[in-house]
């Protein structure tokens, strides 16, 4: 018969890249050919940073953190009573009218009923905070004030650590996200920070006032900065820059200590990091080849 007595030669089929087709004959699970490296990409992804841009950036962390030292001056003002009650709350109205006017002026539009409704939260969250405000004063007479200033040190550095710098506490007029759950955790630190400060305070009137300061900062400082960023560039680089200005005057004449350590923080903030982050990129090494997972290049929700 032909053939036989021959050794036949069995010709390996060849390697063909396949996602599901199990394993193929005469190779392993894990082989790859001599192609599988020319896919291979190195810093696709890496984001060109310019430093000017970073440092601009880099403004919204400072001015928040300049934010946050003058809700601390104030507290200290009102503790040691430099600033009464009445002046306090005169302050606060001042503060609703100015946040208000900025809203008007950079939210395009501004409806009638979001401003209604706006003011209709502010009434509540005004008059439950006065209804709270004679149980605020009471709430940690049993506890040292060393432990109260602990524990509010503690939760103000919470707040800035877990805070958004790139968004608002409250949801933007036109936003379609609710803010993230760490910057909720943010202001709920912020809130009992301010409530244990102001239990320290001699009157239940002095409680209100200062209370219903700092949640207006806490709560409506984002969203007002957040709008004059979205609305100008240059308006928020302005502002930033005043506030920068007025809150090292203000810790200047509070304590010399904290100028210096306030003013180190806003150099290494605004110069110091970018230039870090900067220089950081060149040492940056990705790699991306066919080993990677799959994407999708569409939105699945769709």
């Amino acid at each position: 018969m032909k053939g036989v007595g021959k050794n036949p030669v069995l010709c390996q089929t060849k390697w063909r890249k396949v996602a599901y087709g199990g394993m193929q004959p005469g190779y392993d699970d894990n082989y790859t050919d001599d192609s599988f490296l020319e896919e291979m990409v190195m810093n696709a992804n890496v984001v060109k940073r310019d430093f000017l841009r970073v440092m601009v950036d880099s403004v919204s962390i400072s001015q928040y953190l300049c934010i946050v030292a003058l809700v601390v001056s104030t507290w200290t003002h009102t503790l040691n009573l430099a600033i009464d009650e009445i002046t306090l709350l005169k302050f606060d109205i001042g503060l609703v009218l100015v946040g208000f006017l900025v809203l008007l002026l950079t939210t395009s539009p501004f409806s009638l009923k979001l401003l209604s409704r706006y003011v209709l939260n502010i009434s509540f969250f005004t008059s439950g905070l006065y209804v709270l405000a004679p149980i605020c004063h009471t709430l940690t007479r049993s506890i040292s004030s060393d432990s109260i200033w602990a524990l509010a040190v503690f939760l103000l550095l919470v707040h800035l650590f877990l805070h958004d710098y790139s968004g608002s506490t409250i949801r933007p007029p036109g936003a379609l996200n609710n803010p993230k759950l760490t910057s909720n955790i943010s202001l709920n630190a912020s809130i009992v920070a301010s409530v244990l400060v102001a239990s320290r305070l001699p009157s239940w009137l002095h409680v209100f006032a200062i209370m219903l300061f700092s949640l207006q900062v806490f709560l409506f400082a984002p969203l007002v900065t957040f709008c004059i960023k979205k609305y100008s560039c240059r308006l928020h680089l302005l502002f930033s820059f005043a506030l920068m200005i007025m809150t090292l005057g203000v810790t200047y004449q509070l304590h010399r200590m904290l100028f210096i350590l306030l003013l180190a923080l806003v150099v290494f903030i605004s110069l110091v990091c970018p230039y870090w982050l900067i220089r950081i990129q060149e040492y940056k090494f990705e790699i991306n080849g066919p080993w990677d997972e799959a994407k999708l290049c569409f939105d699945i929700t769709e």
